[in-house]
């Protein structure tokens, strides 16, 4: 099989010829057809995560390294112990897998595992999509996706499932509060769509690139705002009667967190999704004062992916703008994500 592996952090990825894997056990063997291009492979390219302060977090890879872990393909060939199987079929493919042991997994919340995690493309021992098959640990993590298209099915993989299981963590807002999405990318515009069909009302965004503020009220977005402006706190504040009931931050960095603790009403809720990297600057009296809830949320979970595609498949998800590349360029895919580049999501096609 063919495959593109980050050799070295940070430099670019190298093609790499290897023998196609057999199923055993459990194990079934996907064709790709379809992987999605998410930032967090640009972070893991890259060998650490910005802490701030000039603090990284490795991201303890060992190499060389199959990235990409929004997947979706055709299944070849199961081992002996894999249940229910059909060839053929064309799947989504869970990537969030936990050790299946800790007690984060025994409660279904493997994306959180707190042991040796089997994610693909993003775990050592499991290499990911940027190839042309991938090995599954169990069918069931084989999502059906019905006639959606499997360019949207793999991107669901992650930021839709990213998107999603940020929106569940917040309470269904009153007809007369606002929510505010920070980040206009892939997972910023599913969560466009997925606030649209969670909570019936359209969400307020903000970026710093026009051409994907254009992109997200084109979406269904109410309203777009630049973080860079330093009246936009104070114009969200004035637009939304004290502010949104709850901001997601799909970017993670300081100036992202700085704009949604200033802008959130009191008593709210700010989710931080994204990893761009920084420290969070807060005096920490204002967190009682203003009984503001600052949480975190890592992809989600198997039973919200089930979730999510159940949405998809019944059509009330509407496309994000999605761009086939070949598989050959998923080193130059990494470097448009880097720069900023992207609207959207581009899908790998091998």
């Amino acid at each position: 099989m063919k495959s593109y592996v980050v050799r070295e952090f940070g430099a670019a990825l190298a093609e790499l010829e290897s023998p196609t894997p057999v199923p055993t056990g459990t194990q079934v063997l996907v064709e790709v057809r379809h992987c999605g291009v998410c930032h967090s492979d640009v972070h893991l390219r890259e060998g650490s995560f910005d802490l701030g302060g000039g603090k990284r977090l490795s991201s303890r890879l060992a190499l060389p390294h199959v990235l990409g872990h929004e997947i979706e393909g055709m299944v070849v060939a199961a081992g002996p112990a894999a249940e229910a199987i059909t060839k053929g079929a064309r799947v989504a493919v869970f990537p969030w897998i936990g050790c299946g042991q800790c007690r984060a997994c025994r409660r279904g919340e493997e994306n959180v595992c707190l042991g040796e995690t089997r994610q693909l493309g993003c775990s050592s021992a499991c290499p990911g999509g940027y190839a042309t098959h991938v090995l599954v640990p169990h069918p069931r993590y084989l999502l059906d996706y019905g006639r959606t298209d499997p360019a949207l099915a793999a991107a669901c993989m992650c930021s839709g499932l990213t998107a999603y299981a940020a929106l569940k963590k917040l309470a269904p807002p009153d007809p007369s509060e606002h929510i505010l999405l920070i980040g206009c990318g892939g997972v910023g515009m599913m969560a466009i769509q997925f606030a649209l069909a969670l909570f019936g009302r359209a969400p307020l965004v903000a970026d710093i690139d026009r051409g994907r503020l254009e992109a997200a009220r084109a979406a269904g977005a109410a309203a777009g705002y630049d973080p860079a402006d330093e009246a936009t706190p104070e114009r969200i504040r004035a637009a939304t009667d004290g502010g949104p009931a709850a901001v997601v931050d799909f970017v993670g960095s300081e100036q992202t967190l700085a704009l949604a603790t200033r802008a959130v009403s009191r008593g709210g809720r700010i989710v931080v999704v994204g990893l761009f990297g920084g420290t969070l600057r807060l005096p920490l009296p204002l967190i009682p004062l203003r009984a503001l809830s600052i949480v975190g949320s890592n992809t989600g979970s198997l039973s919200e992916a089930e979730e999510m595609m159940s949405l998809v498949r019944a059509g009330r998800v509407q496309p994000i703008p999605l761009e086939r590349r070949p598989l050959s360029a998923a080193d130059d895919a990494l470097r448009a994500l880097e720069r900023g580049a992207v609207t959207g999501r581009i899908v790998l096609v091998p």
